[in-house]
């Protein structure tokens, strides 16, 4: 006890150095108190504003020492208090008896990665955690992965959110377990103390934090001295930006722009921060400053001058909140009890809980409060079914109040407690309940509705006057549109009698507030005299269609599951829609129109002239609860309920058909001068986002009106009233009027759009309800006409697809019966392909085709769907049409159709008039085709004639009967049949006279006589010989050469006229062509200037190279990364430089490597050899004849020079290659030991697994054939090999340019010129599958190098080839390293030349100079007899005496030659130097030897520091910490940023990790700790590093 008395005097003395020390009582003696809160809040008034006082802020050993006495002085006696005994010991006892709830309860943080079964979950909002996920059945289904937003938890364990396998493995129940009431497992007297603890320190956290005075405190808590400080707080919004507050912050305070900038990282991360400390006047002159200082756009920022009192009470408030969610982890008994505490509600009733006084003033906390408080509801309240019913009422009750709050806050929605929403909503239990007993579904429409409250005089939705603020809460109010959605995730699915009375209003409010709102918003007048001088608003109506589109959906199939509530729905939703339509043409008197010996009474509408409106969401609500009443057969069981017989064609067409005809108008070029917001709404209408609620609800209204089966001829005339066609489908002929052929080409696109819109709503009968399918066909049809297209990846389909509100679109169900996956090729993805035998269902009108869809897919169907030119495109055979809109089909025989057809018809007689368009002909003789199926379908349904009411061709086909004088439409066929400007025609009117004769011929059969069938592009059997048909397609090719000819003329004479009439502008831009030139100054690159290695190093020439594979075609860059690039090679052995052939190590032979033209992809160039291989398989071995190469030995011929070749050389990138071997092992210094060296081999290779692959087969191809073995990957001499290959076939090619006399750089065809390069780069790239002993030989080869000390079984220096020695100590990572001075490789190289040099003076014959030297010797000539003479003194007599420096000299310089070329083409290859320009053109004869020696010395000389060094850093292996920002507090995580220099994660938010690093003496040395210390030169005086 003394040692704690000690400890606590020391806090005492650090909390009150002036006066007495204070020791906490003993929690025994809170409990003998008879008010325990009174004790408690006399404890915390003395310690908290003495612990809390703000002086830890940025300093991190105060901020320890706040934290080490909170816990001491406050929260251990909390905790002893709670459990009665010391804490350790009793925390762990209530952990070792818990019961763990079954559920997982794991909260998500931003960006952290969750899993949804698409198979198994209930909706798409149950997710699973990565460890749940591992653990579970789901693993194996169809799952889909996101990032989470944060404020979520996983939902294993919840039985009520999977269908199946609810439980991972580590949460799974046993067999016959009970849940218990864990409160009943505590002791009694840890319950009652538990009770009391918990209401006084949550009551204590609720009134700090909801706390609104800043000088005064709550009863209890007054200070015992109160002294005269205080904090200058400011507050977070999500309004003004960083900039903006540190200025601000700058002014007020008078701080430095670094300290301006962690006050606001603080204030954006916690939400507050203080930023002045002092009297009341001092933080009062602050406040002034900061809100005077604000921008004419957005309000100050929020700042209060609060006591120093204050603000400690309420950061402890916050550590009791952490503490609470802290303690209930160890029990879930403690866990009920402060459920149980926070809910209860108090004396004042209403809202009168703690929770309930939190979640209403949430919007008042700041942010770090909000997101503690709502951390411990996840982990409290959340996770009991029984709380989390109660707390989901109150949340309820409240909803419109919260919502209020939300949208007035100016914090984003995951800091809000609106936010909680989708975790209860969600739970299908709790959102039966909340509908059926709180009204909760009216609750959010009618607050969803109270907010949008900008309207027209007619009540309708107004968004163009939105200001930037209206704007912003616009933002917010769309979230309660999700809310909506996840209450009708888990609608009721039984109607009882609450439910339903309930439940009718909600329908009524749906319908009279926000759908009649949305009727005819955003109307638009067609601009005649100029163009709009201000775009419109009409995203934010479109916005609100994209995501009210589910929910609507959701709503007609929840009401579909009563039959009493979807009739009662119907009804209200058609007075609604005549309360809209009666307003729209108060006082207009219907007109009286005339057509084909019909009348009919309309209203004359002028889309072009009045206002018309795209949103008509209660007509397309009417249309989709019409087909519920088809699909579930109400209509035909209670149609006494139903006013079917009283709905007017007129009421239900009108709105719909104007629509349309806008749209159809648009594509005519009628409404360019409103701008571009009317072509985005028109794109939008049929978009996949939108069109499911819009376009193809409209369809669906039409086909409702034209269903009535006794005015048929009414309907057509309705739309041709719309259209302005009445008087154009009347006359016999038409031609192109001469005064305004804009407005001809208008009507003529304009009849084309009308004959469209009536296929569509004839033909269109794939949706439940309207046709007989089931629903998984419109689907499959939706596939089908995708892939009609072209082929297409399942991403692709997937896009192209409408989705439910689960986000599925059924492609996977269906697909497979539609279409054939292609495995992915050259391209690396797989296609799906349509299959042949669903070719029959391909529909050219199809209604979601685009014009371009249009124009794409009429190539394709005449190439692969019909398989032949001369087989017409006739529409397919329907499905059969449900009873409510059986009687659809009589509008295909409807007199005013009839004469629209005819008259199209009488057009196309005349060949030049103009009056008609090929796709308007196009369009008219597939209604016909769609008639004439339809009539042949009912024929062979029926089992007489006298069912059949549809009677097509009788209509047609009699003269008396038929609409005009004209003649009959069938001799209107057979006139056009034969027309020779109809050609393109021809099949398909010639396939309908096929199908009129062959319905005739069942018409006369007996009925008992079967049918002969004609299928949709077939021909009939026997009607034609194949010598005709023959004849047929010839002469079609022939007139399409004909065609193409004269468009190709007639294109060649345009571009003649346009030159003759432009002739100045050719000649003057050919006048501009022919004097800009440019003067470019010529850049010398000498050998001085331009050397390869050493410090003065001029950087490689670092370009990307493209390279086209020569077995696909496709070009690639050659990276690092990725798939390899390969050239063909072919590796032979050769013993012409080997001087000894028996001398087993290093090897006898040297390999030669001989490249060829092709260059292609690893994978390709691996399947074209497997196909020579199976082609030799294949073949018969009687008649296989001599071949140039051998299969069996990996042999092949290049695919495009025919070269033979046996093998692939990895072509690597041109820029300098990392080398991370070992510099994070040694710390940047060499390695001396052989372990070092060890550790640095066996480190990560930074190339991709195909690259990789590629360096593993070409060096094995080089050992198998050098030493005439099998491969072996371990064996350490691979790579040996492989650099001796790189180094002889350099000296090949030396030797051959030497005897060609061809200059050292630009002679070299391009074959070898890429050998070299892919040879030399491969080079220094096997050390990536180098294996430890290579160490052992290249240390022991480098030995002659290094005598002393010396080495045991060295080689002699004669034994070895200094240029493979050179090559083999440069490309291993022997000796180079991160850390090594840039002199240590020069030194290197002058190391190697100089033993070079004694070889030539120890082996060379000397001769006498042919003249003496007038000049006295030189330098050089002194310094060559000096080292002779050395030799000399070492080896005796055995040298000869030569007394003329200079024939030493020559003599050296002739020996030298070699190697230094073989060494500069080496290093002109690894490095991608560019060579000097004084060696382009140098020939190497003996005249010239010792100039090109001069040169190739200064041209040798090298370092690599800075590019070693920045390749060792960037592929360094990093530690890579969590994603975390590592200078923000608690568990939200920002965006994370890896450092590619030092391997640190920091924060992609530049204000949260940004450094500045003040300079004044210009560019420094900048060190960085990572794992060791780093050099990085800083070129500015100020940088801020990232």
């Amino acid at each position: 006890m003394s040692l704690t008395r000690l400890f606590f005097f020391h806090i005492n003395v650090w909390l009150s150095p002036v006066s007495q020390t204070l020791l906490p009582p003993l929690p025994q003696c809170w409990w003998a108190s008879a008010d325990l809160q009174q004790e408690l809040y006399h404890h915390l008034a003395a310690y908290v504003p003495r612990i809390f006082l703000g002086r830890g802020e940025g300093n991190s050993r105060e901020e320890q020492k706040e934290e080490l006495a909170c816990q001491l002085l406050l929260l251990a006696p909390l905790e002893w208090l709670l459990l009665g005994e010391d804490p350790a010991s009793g925390l762990a006892l209530l952990q070792e008896n818990n019961c763990p709830s079954a559920l997982c309860g794991h909260v998500f943080k931003v960006g952290e990665p969750t899993y949804s079964c698409r198979e198994c979950a209930a909706d798409p909002t149950c997710v699973l955690c990565m460890q749940c996920f591992l653990e579970s059945a789901h693993r194996q289904h169809r799952y889909r992965m996101t990032t989470s937003g944060g404020g979520g938890f996983c939902d294993c364990g919840d039985t009520e959110a999977w269908k199946n396998a609810p439980w991972c493995q580590k949460h799974a129940r046993v067999d016959g377990h009970t849940e218990e009431d864990p409160v009943a497992q505590l002791p009694p007297d840890l319950i009652t103390r538990a009770y009391r603890v918990f209401f006084i320190i949550l009551k204590y956290a609720v009134d700090l934090l909801t706390w609104e005075q800043e000088d005064q405190l709550p009863a209890g808590l007054e200070p015992p001295e109160r002294a005269d400080t205080y904090f200058c707080v400011v507050f977070n919004d999500e309004v003004h930006t960083y900039e903006q507050v540190i200025y601000t912050l700058q002014k007020a305070v008078s701080c430095s722009h670094k300290e301006a900038l962690s006050f606001a990282t603080a204030v954006d991360r916690e939400g507050r921060k203080s930023v002045r400390f002092g009297d009341f006047q001092f933080c009062e002159q602050a406040k002034s400053v900061i809100v005077r200082n604000k921008s004419r756009q957005s309000k100050p920022l929020r700042v209060q001058v609060m006591h120093s009192s204050v603000v400690a009470h309420q950061c402890f408030a916050l550590k009791t909140l952490k503490w609470l969610g802290q303690i209930i982890k160890y029990s879930d008994g403690l866990r009920r009890i402060l459920c149980q505490v926070g809910l209860q509600q108090g004396p004042e009733g209403e809202n009168s809980s703690l929770v309930d006084r939190l979640m209403l003033n949430d919007s008042r906390m700041w942010k770090g409060a909000r997101n503690i408080y709502h951390q411990l509801l996840m982990n409290s309240v959340l996770m009991d079914l029984k709380f989390k019913k109660i707390f989901a009422i109150q949340f309820a009750k409240n909803y419109e109040h919260l919502q209020n709050d939300y949208v007035k806050d100016d914090h984003d929605r995951e800091f809000s407690i609106t936010d909680l929403s989708v975790q209860m909503f969600t739970v299908p239990s709790l959102g039966r309940m909340l509908m059926v007993e709180e009204n909760l579904m009216t609750t959010i429409i009618r607050t969803f509705v109270d907010h949008l409250r900008h309207r027209d005089v007619h009540g309708r939705f107004q968004f163009d006057r939105y200001t930037a603020q209206q704007a912003f809460k616009f933002g917010r109010v769309q979230s309660l549109i999700g809310d909506l959605k996840y209450v009708l995730i888990s609608a009721p699915s039984e109607w009882r009698k609450l439910v339903l009375l309930k439940s009718l209003c909600c329908p009524d409010s749906l319908f009279n507030k926000l759908s009649c709102a949305f009727q005819g918003m955003d109307p638009v007048v067609r601009q005649v005299g100029q163009h709009i001088e201000m775009e419109p608003e009409w995203e934010a109506a479109f916005t609100l269609q994209m995501k009210l589109t589910h929910i609507i959906s959701m709503i007609q199939d929840w009401c579909s599951t009563d039959e009493r509530v979807l009739i009662q729905a119907y009804r209200k939703c058609l007075s609604a829609l005549t309360q809209c339509h009666g307003g729209l043409l108060d006082g207009e008197p219907p007109v009286s129109l005339s057509m084909a010996g019909h009348c009919v009474e309309t209203f004359r509408y002028q889309v072009s002239q009045d206002k018309v409106s795209i949103h008509l969401p209660v007509c397309r609500l009417l249309a989709g609860l019409h087909v519920l009443l088809s699909r579930t057969e109400v209509a035909s069981r209670f149609p006494e309920q139903l006013p079917l017989g009283e709905l007017s064609p007129h009421l239900l067409i009108e709105l719909p058909l104007r629509c349309l005809v806008l749209c159809a108008q648009v594509h005519a070029g009628m409404w360019r001068r409103n701008g571009f917001s009317l072509i985005n709404q028109i794109y939008y209408y049929h978009n996949v986002k939108c069109r499911m609620e819009m376009f193809d609800k409209d369809i669906i209204m039409l086909q409702t009106s034209g269903r009535d089966s006794e005015r048929p001829t009414g309907w057509v005339q309705t739309v041709l009233v719309l259209d302005y066609l009445t008087e154009f489908c009347s006359v016999p002929t038409r031609s192109v009027s001469v005064s305004a052929p804009q407005d001809f080409v208008q009507q003529n696109t304009l009849i084309e759009e009308m004959l469209h819109l009536i296929i569509m709503v004839i033909g269109e009968r794939y949706v439940a309800g309207v046709g007989q399918v089931e629903p998984l066909e419109e689907v499959r049809r939706e596939i089908i006409h995708q892939l009609s297209i072209r082929p297409m990846a399942h991403s692709e389909l997937v896009k192209a697809l409408p989705e439910n509100g689960n986000k599925e679109t059924g492609l996977e169900r269906v697909i497979d019966s539609v279409a054939l996956f292609k495995s992915p090729g050259v391209t690396g993805r797989g296609l799906y392909e349509l299959r042949p035998e669903s070719f029959k269902h391909f529909n050219l009108y199809f209604h979601h085709y685009s014009r371009a869809d249009q124009s794409k897919v009429r190539g394709f169907a005449v190439s692969d769907l019909s398989r032949d030119p001369a087989v017409a495109l006739p529409p397919p055979l329907p499905p059969p049409l449900c009873p409510l809109f059986g009687s659809l089909v009589n509008l295909l025989q409807c007199d005013v159709l009839l004469a629209v057809e005819s008259a199209v018809l009488q057009w196309a007689m005349e060949p030049g008039g103009g009056g008609w368009t090929e796709s308007m002909l196009q369009r008219v003789l597939h209604l016909v085709g769609m008639a004439l199926l339809e009539e042949q379908q009912q024929l062979e349904n029926s089992s007489g004639e006298d069912h059949v009411t549809f009677n097509y061709t009788s209509r047609i086909t009699c003269p008396g009967e038929a609409p005009t004088s004209s003649g009959s439409i069938l001799a209107l066929l057979e006139t056009l049949q034969n027309a020779p400007h109809l050609e393109v025609h021809k099949d398909m009117i010639t396939w309908i006279l096929k199908m009129i004769r062959n319905i005739k011929m069942i018409r006369e059969r007996t009925s008992s006589a079967s049918s002969i069938p004609v299928s949709p592009g077939g021909h009939e059997v026997g009607l034609s010989s194949r010598e005709k048909e023959k004849a047929e397609r010839k002469r079609k090719a022939e007139m399409a050469r004909l065609r193409r000819e004269k468009i190709m003329a007639q294109m060649s004479e345009m571009q003649k006229n346009f030159i003759n009439e432009n002739k100045e502008m050719f000649q003057q831009s050919g006048e501009e062509m022919g004097v800009s030139t440019v003067d470019f100054p010529s850049l010398e690159l000498t050998c001085a200037s331009q050397v390869c290695v050493g410090p003065r190093r001029v950087g490689g020439s670092e370009r990307r190279q493209q390279v086209i594979c020569i077995l696909c075609q496709e070009e690639q860059e050659v990276t690092g990364v990725g798939q390899a690039m390969v050239l063909a090679a072919f590796v032979q052995r050769s013993t012409v430089l080997s001087r000894n052939r028996h001398w087993r190590d290093p090897p006898p032979v040297a390999t030669s490597c001989t490249p060829a033209a092709g260059r292609a992809r690893s994978l390709c160039s691996s399947r074209y050899f497997e196909a020579v291989q199976l082609k030799e398989q294949r073949r018969q071995q009687r008649l296989r004849g001599h071949n140039s190469y051998d299969v069996e030995n990996g042999e092949f011929l290049c695919p495009l020079c025919e070269c033979l070749s046996n093998t692939v050389i990895p072509l690597l990138p041109h820029t300098p290659l990392p080398d991370h071997r070992y510099a994070h092992l040694t710390g940047g210094r060499r390695p001396h030991d052989h372990t070092a060296m060890t550790a640095a081999v066996s480190s990560v290779s930074p190339f991709s697994i195909s690259i990789c692959e590629m360096i593993i087969t070409f060096s094995m191809s080089v050992y198998k054939v050098g030493l005439k073995t099998n491969p072996n990957e371990q064996d350490h001499r691979v790579p040996v090999l492989s650099w001796s290959t790189c180094a002889y076939t350099i000296q090949s090619i030396e030797r051959l340019l030497m005897d060609e006399d061809k200059p050292l750089f630009g002679s070299l065809p391009c074959r070898q010129d890429d050998c070299l390069s892919a040879l030399t780069r491969f080079s220094s790239a096997c050390w990536a599958s180098v294996p430890l002993r290579t160490v052992h030989s290249c240390m022991f080869c480098a030995a002659v190098l290094l005598p002393d000390p010396p080495v045991e079984n060295a080689p002699c220096i004669l034994h070895v080839d200094m240029f493979h020695l050179l090559v083999r100590v440069f490309a291993p990572p022997t000796c180079l390293s991160a850390g090594s001075q840039v002199t240590d490789h020069v030194h290197l190289l002058h190391l190697i030349t100089v033993a070079h040099m004694v070889q030539i003076l120890l082996t060379s014959v000397t001769e006498e100079a042919a003249m003496d030297q007038d000049s006295g010797a030189t330098e050089e000539e002194e310094l060559t007899c000096q080292l002779y003479s050395t030799l000399r003194k070492h080896l005796g007599s055995v040298l000869p005496d030569v007394s003329s420096g200079w024939q030493l000299l020559h003599r050296l310089k002739v020996g030298l030659l070699p190697f230094l070329r073989a060494a500069a083409l080496f290093f002109h290859y690894l490095n991608s130097s560019v060579p000097p320009t004084d060696l382009m053109g140098e020939c190497s004869s003996a005249g010239v030897s010792r100039c090109v020696c001069e040169k190739l010395l200064l041209y040798l000389e090298q370092n690599l520091l800075f590019c070693l060094f920045l390749s060792c850093a960037a592929f360094s292996p990093v530690d890579c910490p969590l994603p975390r920002c590592p200078r923000s507090g608690g568990d939200k995580s920002r965006a994370p940023t890896l450092c590619l220099v030092c391997g640190a994660m920091l924060c992609s938010q530049s204000y949260c990790c940004q450094v500045e690093v003040d300079a004044k003496l210009g560019p420094i040395l900048f060190e960085i700790k990572i794992k060791q210390i780093e050099k990085i030169l800083l070129p500015g005086k100020k940088k801020k590093i990232k």
